[in-house]
């Protein structure tokens, strides 16, 4: 990564409330989300007991995130801030684990949601777990750089906000660009981090392009690969000899309620 030629701003309370504040309604996107989800009936909580670990894991590190963010505001409190960074870094590995092994669950039962095509759905998933811890590992060797580190941290954090605009916004009315149309609420967060940055200082800190360069390479790459030789390959590898092995990966699923196909 390139370095900041000019020492470490100093941490200002601007600062402080745009990440917390940040945070804040990152958290709201996905308590919305799931809790949309919730009300028309399309979750409960009678699911599988896995199904809980997950929610547990990842609405578990959006919390610690606001918790985070508001104790980097004082000096008094970023001792507490460093100790709950420990526990990030082993609750990270946790949340790969489980993303990773919803997704595989999900396609090998072939429940895919039928906006998203099946092998899409695997690779996208997987990708951006991956991303996500990815930016996160990069933040935490950061630490000792404040900039850098809260930066990376926001844009791992938005890696996370897929699911959450996935359940509010109208999915089924924008296939076959349900992914693209995800992503474009994604990318204003690290968007608004850029354009305070230029306003406050007249130069974008470094950070801000290789978080969003990530994520930006996350999108393309889920866009690109499903629809290559490989896309299909990783599908079967990852299906055979489950329901989910029948499903065309690169065919949409049939709505829910349609009649089936003669």
């Amino acid at each position: 990564m390139a370095t900041i030629a000019n020492p470490r701003p100093a941490t200002t309370s601007s600062d402080v409330r745009f990440f917390f504040i940040s945070a804040i309604v990152m958290a709201l996107v996905l308590v919305a989300g799931f809790s949309i989800q919730l009300a028309f009936g399309r979750s409960s909580f009678a699911a599988p007991l896995y199904i809980h670990v997950h929610a547990f894991l990842f609405f578990g590190w959006t919390v610690l995130y606001v918790v985070q963010s508001w104790l980097a505001g004082t000096e008094a409190s970023v001792a507490v801030h460093r100790k709950l960074g420990w526990l990030a870094l082993g609750w990270m590995p946790a949340m790969v684990f489980m993303g990773c092994y919803i997704t595989i669950a999900m396609v090998r039962r072939g429940s895919v949601p039928f906006f998203f095509m099946p092998a899409y759905f695997l690779i996208m998933d997987v990708v951006g777990v991956l991303s996500f811890a990815g930016l996160a590992t990069a933040a935490i060797v950061m630490r000792r750089r404040t900039q850098w580190h809260r930066r990376l941290m926001f844009c791992a954090m938005t890696m996370l906000l897929g699911p959450g605009f996935g359940r509010i916004l109208p999915m089924p009315f924008l296939i076959p660009w349900a992914g693209e149309a995800v992503f474009v609420p994604m990318i204003l967060f690290p968007l608004a981090g850029i354009i305070r940055d230029l306003r406050r200082s007249g130069r974008v800190h470094p950070a801000w392009w290789w978080g969003a360069g990530a994520i930006i390479a996350t999108q393309t790459a889920v866009s690109i690969l499903p629809h290559t030789p490989a896309g299909p390959a990783v599908y079967a590898l990852v299906t055979s000899g489950s329901p989910g092995g029948a499903v065309a990966p690169l065919a949409y699923p049939p709505f829910p309620g349609a009649p089936p196909a003669p």
